[in-house]
């Protein structure tokens, strides 16, 4: 494989190499879908809702109204991902047939509308008209080298700042566990900076499952670093595909779905693919990134 790979990189992805090298492979390489994860997916939804709150007009945007649109993103779920559904379902103890899906929304609401409220105590929707939501974003940092991603929001202030806002149906990070979640943040800054111009004046997480909001303002030299940062995880992924992309055990292990490929475990992972089919040409989903 020549030094072209990769040529782009996601805050996902880039994670996924700093947390197990063969996670990497698996996913971004061979492609081998992940089991449906419930905690991804609620995220998803809750994400959805969220999106869908600002096409309302300002007045309409309340708790009332968040939970119908749970409600139409969980029957869109339950219709076009039987076993997505059922597997939240099952996490979420009401069974785990799929078939009964769309007779479990109000159950389903039931259990998310805590997030939903605690949205609504970290911010007021009806003073705000976001400047952009879901924001495909993807910039070459160096040559045949991108960064690519989906921004949740981004505001943009009467004076001009940009702010650029991230929903997390999870916990905030105990202290001193911020840097993977600022690190995707970053990225996200990095990749406006480059296509506008523009530092965006504030970086902000709301996180649902905590009643908690993390702020950082970011500066120059802080992008910069994130950059360099960037450009050295893709390096030893340079360096992995000469030497292999080995297993990093730690105590994410039980939670990975990769675990029967997996030395760690006794698993053998499968013969590479190709270098010719490594690149995909999609542009990655809008919610592979951790909820």
């Amino acid at each position: 494989m020549t030094g072209a790979f990769p040529r782009a990189l996601s805050p996902s992805r880039a994670n996924d190499f700093q947390q197990c090298p063969l996670l990497f492979r698996l996913r971004s390489i061979d492609r081998i879908p992940d089991a449906p994860a419930p905690a991804a997916l609620r995220g998803n939804l809750v994400h959805t809702t969220l999106e869908r709150l600002f096409d309302l007009p300002a007045h309409e945007r309340d708790v009332e109204a968040a939970r119908g649109l749970f409600a139409t993103a969980w029957t869109e779920l339950a219709d076009t991902d039987a076993i997505g559904a059922a597997a939240v379902m099952a996490d979420a103890g009401l069974g785990d047939d799929a078939a009964q899906a769309a007779a479990v929304a109000d159950a389903m609401v039931a259990r998310i509308a805590p997030l939903l409220d605690t949205y609504f105590t970290l911010e007021d929707p009806t003073r705000l008209e976001p400047h952009a939501r879901e924001v495909a974003v993807s910039v070459e940092i160096t040559e045949g080298f991108s960064i690519r991603g989906f921004i949740d929001r981004v505001d943009r202030a009467p004076a001009g700042q940009i702010r650029i806002v991230d929903y997390k149906s999870g916990k905030a990070p105990r202290a001193g566990f911020e840097s993977k979640a600022m690190f995707q943040m970053r990225f996200y800054a990095l990749a406006w900076w480059r296509l506008t111009g523009e530092i965006p004046a504030m970086l902000q997480l709301l996180y649902l499952g905590s009643k908690e909001a993390l702020r950082y303002e970011p500066a120059e030299q802080d992008l910069l670093n994130t950059e360099q940062k960037i450009l050295s995880i893709r390096a030893r992924i340079q360096q992995a595909v000469a030497q292999g992309f080995t297993p990093s055990p730690s105590r994410l292990c039980g939670w990975c779905s990769y675990q029967h490929l997996c030395p760690q475990y006794g698993g053998t992972p499968p013969e590479l693919p190709h270098e010719s089919t490594w690149e995909s040409v999609a542009f990655e989903s809008a919610r592979n990134e951790p909820a």
